[in-house]
């Protein structure tokens, strides 16, 4: 099976994943592991000439739509980067119609649905498939135990487009708990050695966001075995400087409260979810890691991947 990404428009977690996803069914295939459906897997990334397409089985373009009633056997994939809400002139285009050799996926299932209500499924098929997330760089700390140096006893917060009041009210709030955190906020830039370094000593993180497809940023804390208390967004419109219409979204696509944190919705619930957050900690109840491990890890996303595929 010859897949072909088209390097255009891509975000670069989203290829890093692609690609350690597609080496890792490769060298299951090579292992004889048969943990899929596909005898070889071979990639290109490319720029998707009509040479390329002709060359390959499956082509997966992120951000542009190909006229797939040319290529009757071939099996394309598209997104999630046309566009935040449905462009019916784009999805049109794909000839799907006409055509069922292709399907659009989303990073997570809040926004297959909210394409699935403004009425895209119509022109395409939509499906819902998260990027791996890198569990082998973003991982754990060693046990504490064993490395006194590691303890961890740090508090960050990750700030993303969400109001200047709220921030302040959360900055409030943990000043009045005497707690010490710092900050990670998106539209600076922070480095993401500099993420990583600090997740390695961090107790817990709380976060404070607007509406996330998939969010790696969160994911990656997650991975890291960092539980977190997150003030969760419910509409896009509560993006800071945004004139999205309320339309129902969240912060945390993939996230489990048993394994995770906690969340809340209003700076009313603040204190109570903090408590509820703090008991579980001091008793060890959170195992966040376990929970990337087994919904979006490299292997976890290859057999959706292999599963999808199939489908179209």
């Amino acid at each position: 099976m010859k897949i072909l990404i088209i390097n255009t428009g891509i975000h670069e977690k989203n290829k890093q994943g692609l690609v350690k996803m597609l080496e890792y069914l490769h060298r299951s295939n090579t292992n004889n592991t048969n943990n899929s459906n596909i005898q070889e897997i071979e990639y290109k990334i490319g720029t998707g000439t009509i040479a390329d397409i002709q060359n390959y089985d499956i082509i997966y373009n992120p951000s542009k739509e190909i006229n797939t009633s040319l290529y009757p056997n071939k099996k394309f994939i598209f997104g999630p980067h046309f566009s935040t809400f449905p462009n019916n002139h784009q999805l049109q285009s794909l000839q799907n119609n006409k055509y069922k050799n292709s399907i659009y996926i989303q990073p997570s299932e809040w926004v297959v649905q909210l394409w699935k209500n403004m009425g895209a499924e119509q022109f395409l098929p939509i499906k819902s498939f998260p990027f791996p997330v890198n569990t082998e760089k973003f991982t754990h700390a060693p046990d504490p135990a064993h490395a006194p140096a590691t303890i961890k006893n740090n508090v960050l917060v990750y700030y993303k487009h969400r109001s200047p009041q709220e921030f302040n009210q959360l900055k409030d709030f943990l000043i009045k708990q005497n707690i010490n955190f710092r900050l990670f906020d998106y539209r600076q830039r922070y480095n993401e050695t500099d993420y990583l370094a600090y997740l390695q000593t961090c107790k817990y993180g709380i976060l404070l966001d607007a509406h996330e497809s998939q969010g790696f940023a969160v994911e990656e804390a997650l991975s890291c075995n960092v539980p977190l208390l997150v003030w969760n967004t419910q509409t896009m419109n509560q993006e800071h400087g945004s004139s999205y219409h309320p339309i129902p979204c969240t912060s945390i696509p993939y996230w489990d409260n048993s394994k995770c944190g906690e969340y809340f919705h209003h700076i009313s619930e603040l204190p109570y979810a903090f408590q509820t957050f703090q008991n579980k900690l001091n008793n060890n109840q959170y195992n966040p890691r376990q929970y990337i491990l087994d919904n979006l890890s490299t292997e976890k996303c290859a057999e959706r991947f292999v599963t999808m595929i199939n489908s179209i």
